[in-house]
């Protein structure tokens, strides 16, 4: 079974932005599933107004990379499809209730984390890969 999400990839002072999900107890990149006739852009666009409050600018939005791993927390059957889309981000982050924090990782403090998803360590992995950071 597949899973299609859009993933939101900030990053800072070579660490990745990360918001940490009630529902699954781990640090995830915002964003979340695309739904039925929806594009992944517009999923992103609308996964971070409702978990972080603020409305990206699509013209800002810059495609990066598409990444398939197991879902997290998931059975194992379930494959996450992953579009990941940089961003510019200088808004002010409010999170909803859907969201305990935000935070910058570089990669050693996420793997002091009790719990990492694949598909963030490969977003890691990629933008090292790319010389984003470091």
């Amino acid at each position: 079974m597949i899973l299609l999400t859009a993933g939101l990839v900030v990053t800072k002072n070579n660490q990745l932005l990360l918001a940490y999900s009630n529902n699954k107890n781990a640090w995830y990149l915002p964003g979340g599933k695309v739904d039925k006739g929806e594009t992944p852009k517009e999923a992103l666009i609308r996964e971070i107004r409702e978990e972080l409050n603020i409305d990206l600018q699509p013209d800002k939005i810059e495609s990066y990379k598409h990444i398939s791993a197991p879902a997290y927390g998931e059975s194992p059957e379930l494959i996450m499809e992953q579009d990941t889309f940089r961003y510019d981000l200088t808004e002010k982050i409010q999170p909803s209730h859907e969201i305990a924090a935000v935070k910058f990782f570089d990669l050693e403090m996420y793997k002091q984390e009790p719990a990492q998803v694949p598909g963030v360590l490969k977003v890691f992995a990629l933008l090292k890969e790319d010389d984003i950071i470091l």
